[in-house]
């Protein structure tokens, strides 16, 4: 038996059977932690069932409460007595739920815990709304009238009509915002142009009387389109604010909100499965295409999913030629002396260095000397206003680029290595030269290393949020860097980062209830982009490797 257990060891079968165990719990914690990103995270799209209730706390008056079901647990009732409620002493712990009752502006609480044991009367009327706004949240509530232009309307299915007004109105609102941005956006840019070719012809001395009349021309006729849009968004604001509703909320409050002042309406209570499928599809979508509201609390995540996918698209552009480069010259050309040897573990070490080093190195080096310097010599019509000296999508690019160089170095130059002499050789033998055989040959053979590289680099630079606080991520951009103005992608621009989106919603959120499944949902979401990104770079790489895998043997 001893015997067989020393063989069973010296075979190595324990440890391929520990290795095995060690990737399969791995494997379940990664499922796991999705899984419940997932959970609570997707979950916050479906349309949940609104109750009416009466709560009776243990030291106060009954009264009605309307709203979500949101999560409940079980609290030690020494924490409660200490909060100053009426708890028995024989009670070791009660059950109590969270409630999102909405109504900010009339309550100014967004969610409330109450115990349990004391809500009665609990019921699901079909009737029951609820409202989503642009502000203040949620409106839980009865549905009473509709007026127009101030004046009571009356007809048939008020349900039917309001959803009828607010798709109006929602059409509406998509011309403004067409207007504003696009439009008007166009010609507020092409003003900020002329002012800077103005401003840069009178710091060179040649302004001419001549070059200021045809700007004065080009001004008015960008004014004289402004005036015609101004028009036109006048007319519509005066169009989009002429409904509201009258609802009463569960205190009895009625309330007149407007229809300018909604995303949608909806009575949860009243939907089959179909519809709610569908409201949650719609809400899901919603959440990938609209931009955030309500300090990030609320809306879509739009601007920073396109964000984090063109910065790292910008960051691959970058390291892959600088990593390959250094990786050729290491391996092809450098002498292998000592020198070369201390440069690989400088490389190494770099590795291992704190992202938020290269931050700070980053704001330092490229937003102030390098920016600053650049708007000196090709920008100084702009100062006092910064271009590029100021943190934005260009230097959060470089700074993720110098980040994962090395990552880039090490894959690449272990591909070079394993390149068969013998395939070199033959090469040169049949009269290539030393750059021929590299380009033609080695280079494409090595290609799979790289992409190994670029994935890992792709894997580290999406999730990084240290470095890009200190150049160039903002809490809210108000345009995205790539849009219809010449030069179509403006690398100077700030820009949201789904990394940055999860520690703002999650930790600077003004409303924290509010905010955490959207937390949830982000972090799923980030994920999931990264391991696009990843897979597309997966399935390069296999190509590559099976069309040059008969070279390699």
């Amino acid at each position: 038996m001893k015997q067989s257990t020393k063989i069973w060891f010296r075979q190595g079968d324990p440890w391929i059977w520990l290795n095995a165990g060690a990737v399969a719990i791995s494997v379940v914690m990664v499922l796991g932690l999705l899984f419940m990103l997932a959970v609570r995270g997707l979950g916050h799209f479906w349309p949940h069932a609104v109750m009416d209730a009466t709560y009776t706390p243990p030291n106060g008056q009954s009264y009605r409460i309307v709203g979500e079901w949101v999560e409940d647990e079980r609290v030690s009732a020494i924490r409660l007595r200490e909060a100053g409620m009426d708890i028995a002493e024989e009670v070791d712990s009660v059950q109590r739920i969270l409630i999102k009752t909405g109504n900010r502006d009339i309550s100014g609480l967004d969610f409330r815990w109450i115990l349990q044991a004391r809500i009665s009367d609990i019921h699901y009327p079909e009737n029951v709304m609820t409202v989503e706004r642009r502000e203040w949240g949620n409106f839980y509530g009865y549905l009473e009238g509709l007026k127009e232009k101030g004046v009571s309307v009356r007809v048939e299915d008020i349900y039917a009509e309001l959803d009828s007004r607010i798709e109006r109105v929602l059409s509406l609102q998509e011309k403004i915002v067409q207007i504003e941005k696009r439009d008007i956006g166009v010609i507020n840019y092409q003003l900020e142009r002329i002012r800077l070719k103005e401003r840069s012809l009178e710091i060179n001395e040649k302004l001419t009387a001549s070059a200021q009349a045809e700007f004065q021309v080009e001004r008015a006729e960008l004014d004289a389109q402004y005036q015609y849009y101004k028009g036109q968004l006048d007319n519509l604001y005066q169009e989009v604010s002429r409904d509201s509703l009258i609802a009463t909320s569960m205190d009895g409050t009625v309330s007149e909100i407007r229809l300018s002042n909604i995303v949608k309406a909806y009575r949860t209570n009243n939907m089959g499965i179909l519809q709610k499928l569908t409201f949650y599809v719609v809400q899901f979508y919603g959440f990938l295409t609209e931009d955030p509201r309500e300090a990030n609390t609320e809306g879509g995540i739009f601007p920073a999913i396109f964000g984090t996918v063109l910065m790292v698209i910008l960051m691959s552009i970058i390291v892959t030629p600088f990593g390959v480069v250094a990786a050729i010259y290491l391996r092809e050309y450098a002498k292998q002396g000592w020198l070369t040897k201390l440069i690989r573990i400088a490389v190494n070490n770099l590795a291992g260095v704190p992202s938020i080093v290269y931050g700070v190195f980053g704001l330092g080096f490229f937003v102030y000397f390098l920016g600053g310097s650049i708007d000196e010599l090709f920008y100084p019509e702009a100062s006092p206003s910064p271009v590029f000296g100021t943190p934005g999508l260009l230097w959060s690019s470089i700074t993720l680029a110098l980040l994962t160089l090395p990552v880039v170095i090490v894959a690449t130059e272990e591909g070079l290595s394993r390149i068969p002499k013998s395939v070199r050789e033959g090469s040169l033998a049949l009269g290539a030269t030393k750059f021929e055989t590299l380009w033609k040959v080695v280079l494409p053979m090595s290609t799979p290393a790289m992409m190994t590289g670029l994935i890992l680099a792709i894997a580290r630079a999406a999730g990084e949020v240290a470095p890009l606080m200190l150049v160039g991520v903002v809490k809210l951009a108000p345009t995205l860097p790539l849009d219809g103005n010449a030069p179509f992608l403006h690398l100077d621009r700030k820009f949201m980062h789904l990394g940055f989106h999860i520690y703002d919603v999650g930790f600077q959120s003004p409303n924290v209830e509010a905010a955490r499944p959207l937390v949830y949902a982000t972090a799923f979401l980030l994920v999931a982009v990264i391991a696009l990104l990843n897979i597309t770079a997966v399935l390069v790489r296999n190509r590559l490797r099976e069309r040059y895998r008969a070279l390699e043997t």
